[in-house]
């Protein structure tokens, strides 16, 4: 996972530093929603895949339930499938919020001179990126929990569309 981790936040980095910057207000906002998003989606992954009942994947997996071999495979393995949906794509996308927050900072900050008007702008962007990832972090997690075995099943759908177990 650390290699993993280490590469991707070197791409995205490279990616934040080198577009991110020179976007707008707009686009950084877009962007933001999207990481959000993106974040969102793999964090309920995550915590789906570690809630699942191994023992129903292996039962619709015997009964060759669509999506059920690939969904048996991603519960065999959940602490790792976890880690990379959870905090791997989690932290890198958190990360690029930051540098999406920096960039509204900077845009929305260049005709101010007042030093406190500034921080107050930064202070309110990144607690409003916060607040709303952690908002939506919430409503997912009881999802995710009450539907897990769901959850896992589809995403073993998906993938079997590009991997045949």
């Amino acid at each position: 996972m650390f290699f993993v981790a280490v590469c991707m936040s070197i791409f995205f980095g490279f990616i934040s530093q080198t577009i991110l910057s020179k976007m707008g207000v707009t686009i950084a906002i877009l962007c933001i929603i999207l990481f959000i998003i993106i974040a969102v989606i793999f964090d309920m992954l995550g915590i789906a895949v570690a809630s699942a009942d191994l023992d129903t994947f292996k039962l619709w997996a015997e009964e060759k339930k669509a999506g059920a071999d690939i969904a048996l495979k991603l519960c065999m393995h959940s602490e790792k499938v976890c880690s990379f949906c959870a905090d791997v794509v989690g932290d890198i996308c958190s990360t690029l919020c930051g540098a999406g927050g920096t960039c509204i900072v900077v845009a929305l900050s260049n005709n101010i001179d007042n030093a406190s008007a500034i921080m107050l702008i930064s202070i309110l962007t990144s607690a409003f990126i916060a607040g709303i990832t952690i908002f939506f972090k919430a409503i997912m997690k009881e999802s995710a929990l009450k539907n897990s075995n769901r959850i896992i099943l589809n995403l073993g759908k998906f993938l079997n569309k590009f991997f045949k177990i």
